[in-house]
C-alpha cells in the first residue's frame, strides 16, 4: 500500500509549528486539568471524589445553579433590550445615530468590572444614588448587591452583543419581503412576527449564546457585588487560590465541569443554527424612515435611556477620577492626586499592561495571519484541526485557561509560573480568535490568480505570500489585532489567577484596589483603561472605514 509522502516546504513547517504550539499550550493544559480533576487531594489516586464531592454538597452545587439563573435571566433580558434596539436603529431614523452607535460599543467593550464598581459608587450602601434617594427623598432603592446587581450589570453590558448581531441581520434582509406582507394586510406586529423574527433567529441564537458564554464567564462583576451569590467562576478562584480553599485538584474538577457545559452549548448552538440557517440576498436593503409623532418619542426615549445607562460607569469612573478622596470616601474637591498616587507607586501595572499586550499582539498578528491562510489555502484535515482547535478558547472561561497553565507549567522542565511569560501565553490563546477571524474573512475576497501571477513571475511562494497576500490581508488583520488589543488589556479572568507582584496588569490592579476600598486610584486607573480603549476604538474605526464591529 502506498502512503502519501509529506511535501516538505515552507507551509508544512509552517503547520507543524503551530500544532505544536497549540498541542503545548493548549491541549496539555486541558489535559493536565483533566487529570487532575480525577486525583484525591489527599492520597493523589485517581477516584472521583472531587466530582462527588462538588455534586454532594450544596454549597458548590448551588454555585452551578446560580450560574445558570444568572446566564438565563441575562440572556432573556439583553434580548428583550437588544433586538428592539437593533429593530428601531435600522428601520427608522434616530437622531444622533452615529453617536449612540459608537456609545453603545464603548459600552460592550470596557471590562465589566469596572461596571460593577461604577454601580457600587452610584447605588452602593453609601452610593451618591442610594444617599440621596434615603435622606431627600426617603426612599430605600433595592440592594445593587447580590443576584440584582449581577444582573443589572451584565445585562447592560451584554445587550450589545445582541444589538449588534441582529443589526447585521436585519441589514440584509431584502425590503421586498416587509412590502409584500404590508400589501398583504399584514400589521406591523404580526410582521416582525411571522417573517422578520423567523429570518434573523439564527443570528439572535449566535449572538444569544455569545452572551451566555460571557455571563457565565465572567469573575469580576459576580466577585465584587456578589456578597455571597457565589457563581462557578469565583467558586473556582476562591477554592484555587482562596485562603478557604486551596485545592487543585477541587478547582480543576470545577473547571471541568464549566468545560463540558460550555463545549455542549456550544455544539448545541452550532447544531441549532446549521440546522435553520440559509442565505438572504439583499437586493434591496432596508431604507429608514422617520418615525413621527409619540411612537418617535417613546422610542427616542427607549434608546436614549438604555445608552445612558449602559455609558454611566464610564462617566462614573471619569468623573469621581478627579475627585479628592478621604479613605474610601470621595470629598466634592477636584484633584489629581490619585493620578498622582497611581503614576507614582502602580506605573508598572500601567507599563506592564501595555508591554504585554503589544507583545501579545505582535504574535497574534503573524500567527493569526498564518492559520488563516493555511486553513483557507492549504487545506487537508491537520489545518482544519487547527482552525477548530483556535476558537476553542473562544467559549472556555478565562478563570479555567489560568487554572489550566498553571496546572501545567508549575514545575520544570518548562516552569512558567509567576512569569510574564504564561500572561502573553494566556492573552494569545484567549483572544487569537478576532485576528484570526478577520484574516480569514479578508483572505476569502483575495484572489488566488494573484499568488499564481506572481508565482509565475519567478517569485517563491514564501516571497509571494509575504510581498502580496499578506500585503493584501493588512487591513483585515489589523481590524482584528485592534479587537484583540482591547480585549486583551481589559482581561481581568485569567490574569488575576496567573499574575504576581511584578506581573500584575492594571485590570488586576483595578480590582485589588476595589477590593481594598481605594476607589480613587481605582477610577484613576480605570479612566486611563478606557481612554485607551476608547482611542483603541476610534483607530479600529478609522482602519475599517465604518462602525461594525464583529465579534
Amino acid at each position: 500500500m502506498l502512503t502519501k509522502k509529506i511535501k516538505w516546504d515552507f507551509w508544512t513547517v509552517v503547520t507543524l509549528v503551530i500544532t505544536l504550539i497549540f498541542a503545548l499550550f493548549l491541549i496539555y493544559p486541558l489535559f493536565s486539568l483533566l487529570l487532575s480533576s480525577f486525583k484525591d487531594p489527599l492520597t493523589g489516586s485517581w477516584s472521583m471524589t472531587n466530582f462527588h464531592r462538588f455534586f454532594s454538597r450544596k454549597y458548590y452545587y448551588q454555585g452551578l445553579i446560580h450560574s445558570f439563573q444568572v446566564t438565563s435571566c441575562v440572556t432573556v433580558l439583553a434580548i428583550v433590550i437588544g433586538v428592539p434596539m437593533a429593530y428601531f436603529m435600522t428601520f427608522y431614523k434616530v437622531k444622533f445615530k452615529a453617536l449612540v452607535e459608537v456609545l453603545i460599543i464603548i459600552s460592550m467593550l470596557s471590562p465589566p468590572f469596572i461596571g460593577a464598581y461604577s454601580w457600587v459608587l452610584l447605588c452602593g450602601r453609601s452610593g451618591v444614588v442610594t444617599t440621596f434617594f434615603r435622606e431627600v427623598l426617603h426612599i430605600n432603592l433595592p440592594t445593587i448587591y447580590g443576584f440584582s446587581g449581577i444582573l443589572l450589570v451584565f445585562t447592560l453590558k451584554l445587550y450589545p452583543f445582541i444589538f449588534l448581531y441582529v443589526s447585521g441581520a436585519l441589514k440584509k434582509i431584502d425590503v421586498a419581503l416587509s412590502e409584500a406582507a404590508e400589501s398583504l394586510g399584514c400589521s406591523t406586529f404580526k410582521k416582525v412576527y411571522t417573517i422578520i423574527m423567523p429570518l434573523i433567529l439564527p443570528t439572535l441564537m449566535s449572538g444569544a449564546l455569545l452572551v451566555f458564554m460571557n455571563a457565565m464567564a465572567d469573575f469580576g462583576t459576580p466577585m465584587l457585588i456578589g456578597e455571597g451569590y457565589n457563581v462557578m467562576p469565583v467558586l473556582i478562584y476562591s477554592e484555587f487560590v482562596g485562603e478557604m480553599g486551596g485545592s487543585a485538584n477541587f478547582a480543576a474538577a470545577m473547571a471541568t465541569i464549566m468545560i463540558v457545559i460550555t463545549i455542549a452549548l456550544f455544539l448545541g448552538q452550532k447544531y441549532i443554527v446549521n440546522k435553520k440557517s440559509f442565505v438572504m440576498s439583499s437586493i434591496r436593503p432596508v431604507q429608514p424612515v422617520e418615525l413621527k409623532g409619540a411612537k418617535g418619542k417613546l422610542m427616542h426615549a427607549f434608546i436614549y435611556a438604555v445608552v445612558f445607562l449602559s455609558i454611566i460607569p464610564q462617566i462614573t469612573v471619569i468623573y469621581t477620577s478627579f475627585l479628592k478622596t478621604r479613605g474610601s470616601m470621595f470629598v466634592r474637591e477636584f484633584s489629581f492626586e490619585s493620578y498622582q498616587a497611581v503614576f507614582s507607586r502602580m506605573g508598572n501595572a500601567i507599563l506592564n499592561t501595555y508591554m504585554y499586550g503589544l507583545i501579545a499582539i505582535v504574535i497574534i498578528i503573524f500567527m493569526g495571519m498564518f492559520i488563516a491562510y493555511i486553513s483557507t489555502r492549504k487545506k487537508n484535515f491537520l489545518t482544519g484541526v487547527i482552525d477548530t482547535i483556535t476558537m476553542f478558547p473562544y467559549i472556555i472561561p478565562g478563570s479555567v485557561i489560568g487554572i489550566t497553565l498553571l496546572l501545567a507549567f508549575n514545575s520544570k522542565p518548562l516552569l512558567l509560573s509567576g512569569t510574564a511569560a504564561i500572561l502573553v501565553i494566556s492573552f494569545v490563546i484567549r483572544r487569537m480568535p478576532y485576528t484570526l477571524r478577520s484574516s480569514a474573512a479578508i483572505l476569502y475576497q483575495i484572489s488566488p490568480s494573484l499568488e499564481e501571477a506572481s508565482i509565475s513571475l519567478g517569485c517563491s511562494p514564501v516571497k509571494t505570500f509575504f510581498k502580496v497576500t499578506a500585503v493584501m490581508m493588512l487591513p483585515g488583520v489589523l481590524s482584528g489585532a485592534i479587537l484583540s488589543w482591547i480585549t486583551v488589556i481589559n482581561e481581568l479572568s485569567s490574569s488575576v489567577i496567573l499574575y504576581t507582584g511584578t506581573t500584575r496588569t492594571m485590570s488586576v490592579t483595578i480590582y485589588t484596589e476595589v477590593i481594598r476600598a481605594s476607589y480613587g486610584t481605582a477610577a484613576a486607573l480605570s479612566t486611563i483603561l478606557t481612554v485607551t480603549t476608547v482611542i483603541s476604538l476610534l483607530i479600529f474605526f478609522k482602519a475599517t472605514g465604518g462602525r461594525d464591529v464583529n465579534i
